[in-house]
């Protein structure tokens, strides 16, 4: 028998439609959510131990990568926000046409870019 799937796929020649990189954007910026977990704990902990705790978390927050830290967090916490409206809408039945989806879908990018150019505005 012969075997006709392909064996080396080269992922850059596939063209996604905006729908679906709506929806694996949503899901990276659930994942880095997750991992950010572990810096904003940190942070909250140790802001909240002492008042020497809290200068500390200060004084590392003014460091750049830190700020940049911040801010790619704030960002996905944007993103993965705006297009939970989106998929809850869709659950409840609405933007799940062939012609609304991708309408909706370029809106929670337009969004989501204006939300995180302002938080990156506001956190530098």
């Amino acid at each position: 028998m012969k075997n006709t799937r392909p064996v080396n796929l080269d992922l850059s020649k596939f063209r996604f439609p905006v729908t679906a990189l709506a929806s694996i954007t949503h899901r990276v910026a659930g994942v880095i959510l997750f991992v950010a977990i572990a810096f904003v704990l940190w942070a909250l902990t140790k802001s909240l131990e002492s008042k020497d705790g809290f200068e500390q978390v200060s004084q590392v927050m003014t460091h750049p990568l830190a700020k940049f830290v911040t801010w790619g967090i704030l960002s996905a916490i944007a993103y993965h926000f705006i297009a939970g409206i989106k998929h809850l809408l869709m659950d409840a039945g609405f933007f799940e046409t062939l012609e609304t989806g991708p309408i909706a879908s370029k809106v929670v990018f337009v969004l989501a870019a204006i939300a995180i150019l302002s938080l990156g505005v506001w956190v530098w």
